[in-house]
């Protein structure tokens, strides 16, 4: 099979020959590696581990793009800077990471209707990255490797805007506001993807980002997530399944007390499954074997101690229950790649996960 096959057949919750891999690697694990010989500068990551998708066509969310970043202050180790949402925030130079959420100018609904939204009900062209895709696209063709469509869906659209503390206190306070921006980012990303997909034709499937978890609880509770969120994500998830692409969910943190309405909303495949926020594989594939596929919950810190043992036990342990589950199943970490994974540690991983396909498919 070719890793597209072994990709859409994944999300289909079909056999494999192989299960498809891929990760995404940190800035400094790329440097890493390349100061060690393991990877040449510049070298792509798909091909130099093999990995079984390529990606493009995110879209550029930001309100007022003429605005553009503005520096604010600026130091040899940090930048404060203001961005098209009006958002002040400040990044470390030397680091990967969030940055830190300073102020918002916009912290109410009559801020929202008056600063941002105004930008966000046409079609602008300039959002859409119409050569990267059709780069992306047509390497992953020539490749034999899966395509998709990456990009924010409206959980990860909102809180650039208002901030994550403005935007639960919407929920709580001020639901009608919040129900609003859900809706208008959901149309906003389907009004561009139309004129994407139009001229370039259409992905393998779609990957929609929402972290929507912290450590051991999510940001809202099902009732919340059903009343306000799930409308955008249906709207969304339906709009995929209408050119009939797969649907997959990435979002950190504890989630699970949500999958029962993103599994409602249309979502085909969840990932990542971050195992130090509480999420286990095997205790969600009890429930929705076979409903849906599954695409990461391998522990990062496992892989990290580079210890083969443990990377095969850990592999086994969160698997081998889908062979019950009658789920597909995506090799990834439950997160990303750090520069404590040893660049051979990771070939181990990627080999190993995709083997185990032989002991679920039998």
């Amino acid at each position: 099979m070719t890793h597209r096959e072994r990709m859409l057949n994944s999300l289909a919750n079909k056999p494999v020959d192989l299960f498809p891999h891929g990760d995404g690697l940190w800035g400094e694990t790329t440097k890493k590696y390349i100061g060690q010989g393991k990877l040449n500068e510049g070298e792509d990551h798909v091909t130099h581990f093999d990995m079984s998708w390529r990606s493009g066509g995110w879209l550029n969310s930001g309100a007022d793009l003429k605005q553009g970043d503005v520096t604010l202050e600026e130091n040899n180790e940090t930048r404060l800077y203001k961005n098209s949402n009006g958002a002040i925030l400040r990044v470390w130079k030397a680091q990967s990471g969030t940055p830190e959420h300073v102020d918002f100018a916009v912290k109410d609904r009559e801020n929202w209707e008056k600063m941002i939204k105004p930008h966000l009900v046409k079609v602008d062209r300039s959002r859409i990255p119409f050569e990267s895709y059709r780069n992306a696209k047509k390497m992953a063709m020539e490749e034999e490797r899966a395509f998709g469509w990456h990009g924010v869906a409206p959980f990860e659209q909102m809180h650039p805007v208002c901030g994550h503390e403005h935007m639960l206190m919407g929920m709580a306070l001020d639901p009608d506001w919040i129900k609003d921006m859900v809706m208008t980012f959901a149309e906003f990303t389907i009004r561009h993807l139309e004129v994407l997909f139009e001229e370039e034709g259409l992905p393998d499937y779609m990957w929609f980002y929402e972290d929507m978890g912290l450590k051991e609880r999510p940001f809202m509770s099902p009732v919340m997530y059903e009343e306000i969120m799930q409308p955008g994500h249906a709207r969304l998830f339906e709009y995929s399944h209408s050119k009939g692409k797969k649907v997959i969910v990435h979002s950190c943190g504890f989630i699970e007390p949500l999958v029962p309405g993103l599994v409602d909303a249309g979502m085909d495949c969840l990932q990542a499954m971050e195992v130090k926020a509480g999420m286990d594989m095997p205790r969600i594939a009890k429930k929705f074997g076979g409903k849906i596929s599954f695409c990461g919950n391998i522990d990062i810190r496992i892989i990290a101690s580079n210890d083969r043992r443990q990377i095969d036990a850990e592999l086994e342990r969160k698997i081998l229950p889908l062979a019950d589950a009658g789920s597909g199943f995506i090799v990834h970490s439950d997160h990303s790649i750090p520069p404590e994974v040893e660049h051979d540690s990771l070939v181990y991983f990627f080999e190993q996960g995709e083997r185990m396909a032989s002991r679920v498919w039998k």
